[in-house]
């Protein structure tokens, strides 16, 4: 497979320099990323604005509902989110004193605890967790093998940020130490069978570190 052409710019220009961006498709790429990540926060914050919460405390409470207990504690929603602890455990706080979150002991250790939502919780959530649905609608006109394409390149994206430490370990098939590159192709030691591109995971449940 060719490899891409590789393009460089001065430390002293911007990515977001128009100029600097003419011939130079990895600069464009990276202000488009930057645009999509525009508007999910403005999504998130027309949420938050409703509701009278921040926006990092809407995404503790979606994560929550989605990930199990090992996951639901201060030190790994703070990994999670690229945050310190003290950072995210105020935010779990001011949670707790709206009604949204409670803390749970764990029964192994005691001086350990798992956040879990209460029932008002839920219902934020309920009203939440679509805040990036309209996002959606820009894929409708992507061809469905175009998107297995995208979606194989995006997570390379993922990854080689992960590597370089910007951003925290993600549970995708890259990271995982079921996956196996398959010629052109991936397999999945855990499932014991082939992927195509457009069933490779951001997010799965039975990740474990490579």
């Amino acid at each position: 497979m060719a490899l891409s052409p590789r393009y460089f710019i001065p430390m002293n220009e911007s990515v977001f320099d128009p100029q600097a961006q003419l011939g130079n498709p990895d600069l464009k790429i990276v202000a488009s990323l930057e645009r999509l990540s525009e508007g999910f926060r403005v999504l998130l914050w027309d949420k938050a604005k409703v509701l009278g919460i921040s926006p990092i405390q809407i995404q503790i409470l979606i994560f929550i509902q989605f990930h199990g207990d090992q996951k639901c504690k201060i030190s790994y929603l703070a990994q999670e989110f690229c945050l310190t602890k003290p950072t995210v455990s105020e935010a779990v706080k001011s949670l707790e004193q709206k009604g949204f979150v409670e803390r749970r002991t764990e029964v192994s250790d005691s001086r350990s605890h798992t956040i879990h939502l209460t029932e008002s919780g839920k219902a934020v959530v309920a009203q939440t967790a679509n805040f990036a649905n309209p996002m959606l609608d820009s894929m409708v006109e992507i061809p469905s093998a175009e998107k297995g394409v995208l979606l194989e390149q995006l997570l390379g994206v993922v990854g080689q940020l992960q590597s370089a430490g910007i951003i925290s370990m993600q549970r995708m098939c890259f990271s995982c130490r079921f996956y196996q590159k398959n010629g052109d192709g991936h397999y999945c030691q855990f499932l014991n069978q082939s992927l195509k591109n457009r069933e490779l995971r951001l997010d799965c449940g039975e990740f474990e570190a490579a």
